[in-house]
C-alpha cells in the first residue's frame, strides 16, 4: 500500500552497481522505490537481493517491474502507473568496449532510452499536472579526446559509440529542460567503482583476477591499454551526488569526480601490492583484443561546481578504493590476508 507522504522514486538500471547503491540510499531516506528490471532466463538481481522483501509483507518499499528501455509503450505505462516524484535513469548498455561491437543496440538503449523517458515525462506533466524530476546518468566518456581536467564547460569529443550515445542523451535532457520546463539534470560521472562493479570492467577484472590467481584458478590477468588514465572514485558516494542534484531548487548539470587520475597500470600495481604481490609484471599480460579502435587517454574531473553548489566532495581516496575492492574479492574466494 503506497504511503502518500513518502517520496516515490523510479530507478532504471536498479540491478546494476549504481542502481543497487542508489536504492539503498533512497530506502534509507524513507522513499518508496520502484525499479525497472529486464526479463532474463536467469536471476539477475543479486546486487539488490538484500533489499528485496516478499511482496506480501506489509510495509514493503521496494517494488520491481519488468521493463525495457527499447519499449516506448512500457516506459510510458510505468511512469503513468507509478507517478514518481523523481526518476533516476541509470539503465544503459554501459560497456564502452562492447559498444564498438553492438553500436546500433548501444545507441538505441543508451541514447534513445533517455528520449523515451523524457517524452513520457512531458506527456505525463501535461496530462496529470504533476511535476517530475529527472536524473540522467551522463558519463565522462563524452569528453573523450578533450584534454583534462574536464568540467561542465569542456567540449564533448566522444571516442566510442557509447560516448556518442551518452552525448545524445545529454543534449536531449538539456533540450527537454529548456523546451518543456522539466526539472531535468545531467550527472556527468567519472569512473566510479566498488565490489559490485561488473566483472568485465577493468578495475573489477583486476581485483577478481588477483583473487583467482591466489586461489590457484588463474595465472594471469589479461588487460588492454595499461597507460589509459581514469579518475576513479567510490560508487556509493556518486549516488549521493545524484540524489543531491534532484534536491536543488533549480536543475543544472554537474561533473562528479575526485580530481585525480591514475593509469590502469597503477591500479593493477596497487591492487597486486595490497594482495601481497610485488612483481606485478609477472601477473599482468597485454591482450590486443581489449584495445579499442579509438582510445580515451586521460579523464580527470574538475568537480568544483559540485563542491560549491551541492557541497559534495569525494571522500574515498584511490588507495582506499583499491583496498575495498581487493578485500571484497579475496573474501569472495575464501582467501585470508
Amino acid at each position: 500500500m503506497t504511503d502518500n507522504n513518502k517520496k516515490i522514486a523510479l530507478v532504471t538500471g536498479v540491478t546494476g552497481q549504481d542502481g543497487s547503491y542508489l536504492a539503498e540510499l533512497l530506502l534509507e531516506k524513507d522513499y518508496e522505490v520502484h525499479g525497472i528490471i529486464r526479463r532474463a532466463s536467469t536471476f539477475n538481481t543479486s546486487r539488490i537481493d538484500h533489499l528485496y522483501q516478499d511482496p506480501h509483507i506489509n510495509g514493503m518499499r521496494l517494488f520491481l517491474h519488468y521493463g525495457d528501455l527499447s519499449d516506448t509503450g512500457n516506459v510510458r505505462k510505468l511512469i503513468f502507473k507509478i507517478q514518481p516524484d523523481e526518476i533516476y535513469h541509470l539503465g544503459a548498455q554501459s560497456h564502452v568496449r562492447v559498444s564498438f561491437d553492438i553500436p546500433e543496440y548501444t545507441a538505441n538503449i543508451t541514447g534513445l532510452g533517455a528520449l523515451r523517458i523524457l517524452e513520457a515525462i512531458k506527456d505525463f506533466q501535461e496530462q496529470r499536472g504533476k511535476k517530475l524530476k529527472f536524473y540522467q546518468a551522463s558519463s565522462s566518456e563524452m569528453f573523450g579526446y578533450s584534454p583534462p581536467p574536464q568540467n561542465e564547460e569542456t567540449p564533448f569529443h566522444p571516442r566510442s559509440p557509447y560516448g556518442c550515445a551518452k552525448v545524445f542523451a545529454f543534449h536531449t535532457t538539456v533540450n527537454y529542460r529548456e523546451a518543456y520546463n522539466i526539472f531535468a539534470v545531467n550527472g556527468i560521472l567519472f569512473n566510479h567503482e566498488s565490489p559490485r562493479r561488473g566483472e568485465t570492467f577493468v578495475t573489477r577484472k583486476i581485483t577478481r583476477g588477483i583473487a583467482r590467481i591466489l586461489a590457484g584458478l588463474d595465472k594471469k590477468v589479461y588487460l588492454g591499454n595499461l597507460e589509459a588514465r581514469r579518475d576513479w572514485g567510490y560508487a556509493p558516494e556518486y549516488m549521493e551526488a545524484a540524489w543531491l542534484m534532484l534536491q536543488q531548487e533549480e536543475p543544472a548539470d554537474y561533473v562528479i569526480g575526485t580530481g585525480q587520475s591514475r593509469s590502469v597500470k597503477e591500479f593493477a600495481e596497487a591492487a597486486l601490492k595490497y594482495a601481497g604481490i610485488n612483481n606485478w609484471q609477472d601477473y599482468i599480460e597485454i591482450d590486443s583484443r581489449y584495445f579499442r579502435p579509438t582510445e580515451v587517454e586521460n579523464l580527470t574531473a574538475d568537480a568544483s561546481k559540485a563542491r560549491e553548489k551541492l557541497g559534495w566532495v569525494a571522500k574515498t581516496k584511490f588507495d582506499d578504493l583499491v583496498k575495498i575492492m581487493v578485500e571484497a574479492d579475496l573474501k569472495e574466494y575464501g582467501i585470508k590476508r
